[in-house]
C-alpha cells in the first residue's frame, strides 16, 4: 500500500486555499451590488458624496454600474428611474368667468442627473408613491393660474400653448423635487355651462349648410353624368337601330334585286324588242304620212287655200261696196234732212216776219217750233232709211258669199277652238308618251281631228246664227 503522507501538507494548502478563493467569492457575490437600467443605488454610511451631490449630502449615487457595499457598515437602496403618469381633473375658471373641468394627464420621472437623483432621493426614497400626490398638487395649481389667464377660445384653439405654459411654470418646483416632466397632455375640456356648445354652433350650421350645400352639388352632378349617360346610351342605341335598319334595307333590296333579275331582264328583252318594233312602225307612219302630204293633203290644202283667197277677196269687194251705198244712202239722208231743216227754218222766219203785226209772239213761236219739229222728224226719217238700206245691202252681200264669211270666221277662231280641244291635257302634271316624236304626231293630229270634226257643226250653227241675226235686223216699213 503506497504511502501519502508526504502530500498531505500539499493537500492541505490546495483545500485552504480553495476554500480562501470560494470564501472570497461569496463575500463579493454578497457585498457587490449592480444598478439596474432604469434604477439608481443610493449607498449610505461609511462613504463620501460625489461631486455632483450638493453639500450635506453625503450619500453615494451609483446608476448603471457596480459598488462593493460593507455590510453592516454601508447600507444600499434601489431609487426606481421608470415613467410614472398622474392623472389630472382640475375644476378651473377662465379670464371671461366661465367654469371649466380640465382633464390631462402627466407623464414624469425622476432626472437622470446626479443632482436630480439627490433631490428625489432625499424626498420619495422609500415614499415613491409619494410622488403622484405631489405632482398632482404642484399641477392642479399652475393649470388653475394659467387658465384664469386665457378665454375658453384660447384654451380650445391653443392646448399646446397651454400645456407649455403649465410645464414652464412647474419646471422649478418639479426641479426641487427631483423630476422631469416628458410629457404633459390636455385629454378633455368639460364644459358645465354649456359655452363651449354654444361657440360650436354657428360653426356647425356652417358646416351643415356647407355639407347639404356639397350633397346637392354632388347629387346635381351625378344627375348630370346619369343624364348624359343616358343621352350617350340612348345615341348608342339609335345608331345602332339605324345601323341594323340599314343593314337589313340593303339586304332586302339585294333579294328584291335578286328575285326581279329574272324578271327584269326580260322585261328588259321584251324592251329592246318593243323599240325595235316601235321604230319599224314609225319609219312606216313616216312614209304613209309623206304619201299622204304628197298625194293628198298638199293639193286639197292648195285647193282650200285657193277658194279661201277667192272667198275672202269676193267678200271684201262686196262688203266694201255694200258699205260704199250705205255710206253714200247716210251722206244723201244727212243732205236731204239739213235742206228740209233750212226750208223749214225759212219758212218759219218769213211766218214769223209777216205775222208780225197782226199775230202776238206766242203764235209766231209755236209756228216756229213745229216746223223745227217737222224738220227733225223728216231728218230721224231719212237716217232710219239710209241705216235700213245700208244693213239691206250688207245682208245682201253676206247671203251671197255666206260660206266664204263663215270660212274666214272658222279661220280667225281655229286657235281657240284648238285650245278647247287641247284643255283636257292642261290638268295634266307629266305625260309620258311611249312611242316618242311618232306619239306626239298623233295625239295631234286626233285634237285636230275632233277639232275637223266639230267644224260642220259649227259652220252649220254660224249660218243659223247669221240668219237669225239678218232676220232681226229686218227693219219694218215707215208707218207701219
Amino acid at each position: 500500500m503506497p504511502d501519502f503522507s508526504p502530500f498531505f501538507p500539499l493537500i492541505a494548502i490546495i483545500l485552504g486555499v480553495l476554500f480562501a478563493v470560494g470564501f472570497i467569492w461569496v463575500a463579493t457575490k454578497l457585498m457587490w451590488k449592480v444598478a439596474e437600467p432604469n434604477e439608481a443605488l443610493i449607498i449610505s454610511g461609511l462613504t463620501r458624496g460625489t461631486l455632483d451631490t450638493r453639500a450635506g449630502m453625503d450619500f453615494k449615487i451609483v446608476t448603471g454600474k457596480g459598488a462593493l457595499v460593507l455590510p453592516g457598515l454601508q447600507t444600499v437602496r434601489p431609487l426606481s428611474l421608470t415613467l410614472n403618469e398622474t392623472e389630472l381633473k382640475v375644476s378651473c375658471v377662465t379670464s371671461q368667468g366661465i367654469q371649466v373641468v380640465v382633464e390631462g394627464v402627466v407623464i414624469y420621472k425622476i432626472g437622470d442627473a446626479p443632482p436630480f437623483i439627490a433631490n428625489a432621493a432625499r424626498r420619495f426614497l422609500g415614499q415613491q408613491p409619494k410622488m403622484e400626490s405631489q405632482v398632482y398638487n404642484v399641477f392642479e395649481g399652475h393649470l388653475r393660474s394659467i387658465i384664469g389667464s386665457m378665454t375658453m377660445e384660447e384654451i380650445i384653439r391653443e392646448r399646446d400653448k397651454l400645456a407649455s405654459q403649465v410645464r414652464s411654470a412647474s419646471g422649478v418646483e418639479m426641479e426641487k423635487l427631483g423630476l422631469v416632466v416628458d410629457s404633459l397632455q390636455i385629454k378633455d375640456l368639460q364644459d358645465p355651462t354649456g359655452y363651449i356648445q354654444n361657440i360650436a354652433k354657428p360653426h356647425i350650421a356652417q358646416v351643415k349648410m356647407e355639407a347639404r350645400i356639397a350633397e346637392a352639388t354632388r347629387n346635381r352632378e351625378a344627375a348630370e353624368k346619369e343624364a348624359e349617360a343616358a343621352a350617350l346610351i340612348a345615341d348608342a342605341q339609335s345608331l345602332s337601330a339605324i345601323r341594323q335598319s340599314v343593314a337589313q334595307a340593303n339586304a332586302e333590296r339585294a333579294r328584291a334585286n335578286a328575285a326581279q333579275a329574272g324578271p327584269l331582264a326580260e322585261a328588259t328583252a321584251r324592251q329592246q324588242v318593243v323599240v325595235q318594233e316601235t321604230e319599224v312602225a314609225k319609219l312606216e307612219a313616216d312614209r304613209e304620212e309623206q304619201k299622204l302630204q304628197t298625194t293628198i293633203r298638199k293639193p286639197a290644202d292648195a285647193k282650200a287655200y285657193a277658194k279661201r283667197t277667192d272667198a275672202e277677196g269676193q267678200k271684201a269687194a262686196d262688203i266694201s261696196a255694200a258699205e260704199a251705198l250705205a255710206r253714200r244712202t247716210e251722206l244723201e239722208a244727212q243732205a236731204n234732212a239739213r235742206r228740209t231743216e233750212m226750208t223749214a227754218q225759212a219758212n218759219a222766219t218769213a211766218a214769223a216776219a209777216a205775222a208780225g203785226a197782226t199775230k202776238v209772239t206766242g203764235e209766231a213761236e209755236a209756228a216756229a217750233t213745229k216746223a223745227k219739229g217737222d224738220a227733225a222728224a223728216s231728218a230721224i226719217k231719212a237716217k232710219a232709211l239710209a241705216e235700213a238700206d245700208g244693213i239691206k245691202a250688207r245682208a245682201e252681200a253676206l247671203a251671197s258669199n255666206q260660206d266664204a264669211v263663215i270660212s274666214q270666221q272658222l279661220a280667225e277662231n281655229m286657235p281657240a277652238i284648238i285650245a278647247a280641244a287641247a284643255e283636257p291635257f292642261s290638268h295634266v302634271g307629266q305625260m309620258t308618251v311611249l312611242n316618242g316624236g311618232e306619239g306626239v304626231n298623233k295625239m295631234l293630229g286626233g285634237i285636230l281631228a275632233q277639232a275637223g270634226d266639230y267644224l260642220p257643226a259649227l259652220r252649220t250653227a254660224l249660218r243659223n246664227g247669221k240668219d237669225a241675226k239678218d232676220s232681226s235686223r229686218t227693219p219694218t216699213a215707215p208707218g207701219a
